[in-house]
């Protein structure tokens, strides 16, 4: 009976080979076989019922029957996926005779741009980038920095304060505040040579300013360090940046953390100093302020002023930008206009007067 039944299976099986006409029909064909209730399925599940003696020779002819769906399940569904791959090779050709299209190119952003060439500068001769936090108390971003409450210097930056927290927690003005985080964290009160780049935040907003733009501090403290020093290393800062042929000159100035202080206008390389709109008729154009750490900022960052003296230095990166690639309006920069960006993949050049 089992034996009729195992042939029976197997001249059902060999009919149903030769009518496959597609994939769709041959996966069918594996579930009526093989599936959970095919019928070869099902005659394994006989084995139980057949007498000892006949069990081997009936499971081999059960396997046999299940090896050759199998060699022809492959051979048809080998055939069927060439036969699929040459229709799509015959009807999806290519034209290489067209022109290909476009692939759209990234560039940096000119922040990017002109950040990693002041880091690049500045580590070259030994500085390190230190990252400053751009929430600040009001006495790391004031009162450590020689400016105390009620001081006049503090009308002079209009400031975002937390609300809640107003004479408590404020965006930072300056990137001077980095300053404080460096000396009081370096450990034990040794030499120091930072450079912060950063945001920072003022209650301004016109065509030459923005209420969000960026700065870079630098500062140096060692023992016999002096304005010698600080000419020597902002001279060289602006001729690498600007060009080699830029003059640099120092005017007297005042800012509260440091002493003596001075402001640095570079030869304006529009005109090469000869006078124009950029320089507005002078020849100069200013781009950064600096001096003296002042030994009470020396001293409250935990620092002997009379062991101890440094300078600092700060400019906007902003400010840079526009100078280097004629960018007349400051709010371009944060515009996120795409068209804007995708001029700096060529502007690699440094602007040097002839």
């Amino acid at each position: 009976m089992n034996n009729e039944k195992l042939n029976e299976v197997k001249e059902k099986l060999e009919r149903d080979l030769q009518n496959i006409e597609n994939e769709a029909v041959l996966n069918e064909l594996k579930v009526k076989y093989l599936g959970k209730k095919g019928l070869i399925t099902e005659l394994n599940s006989e084995i139980k019922n057949i007498p000892n003696e006949q069990k081997k020779l009936f499971g081999m002819a059960v396997n046999e029957l299940k090896d050759l769906f199998n060699k022809s399940y492959e051979e048809k569904l080998s055939f069927f996926k060439e036969e699929e791959l040459n229709k799509r090779i015959q009807t999806e050709t290519i034209d290489i005779t067209l022109p290909s299209k476009k692939v759209k190119r990234g560039s940096l952003h000119p922040m990017t741009l002109i950040t990693e060439e002041f880091e690049d500068l500045f580590v070259s001769m030994g500085y390190t980038v230190y990252e400053g936090v751009e929430i600040e108390s009001d006495e790391n971003c004031f009162q450590k920095l020689n400016v105390p409450k009620g001081h006049p210097a503090r009308d002079a930056q209009d400031s975002f304060y937390l609300k809640d927290e107003y004479e408590n927690f404020l965006l930072r003005t300056q990137t001077s505040t980095a300053q404080v985080h460096a000396m009081e964290e370096n450990a034990d009160k040794g030499p120091l040579r930072i450079v912060c780049p950063g945001k920072v935040y003022r209650k301004d907003e016109d065509a030459t300013h923005s209420h969000q733009f960026m700065q870079i501090e630098g500062l140096v403290i060692d023992k016999d360090v002096s304005m010698a020093d600080l000419k020597g290393t902002l001279e060289l800062f602006c001729k690498k940046i600007l060009g080699e042929k830029t003059k640099v000159r120092f005017r007297p100035s005042y800012f509260p953390f440091t002493e003596p202080s001075v402001e640095v206008d570079v030869s304006c390389f529009k005109c090469q100093g000869k006078g124009c709109n950029l320089c507005k008729q002078t020849g100069w154009i200013e781009v950064l302020g600096a001096g003296m750490v002042h030994p009470n900022v020396l001293e409250m960052c935990g620092y002997d002023p009379k062991k101890y003296q440094g300078f600092a230095f700060g400019t906007g990166l902003d400010r840079f930008a526009m100078f280097k690639y004629g960018i007349p309006d400051i709010r371009t920069i944060y515009g996120n206009d795409i068209r804007f960006i995708e001029q700096f993949n060529r502007k690699d050049d440094t602007y040097e007067a002839k």
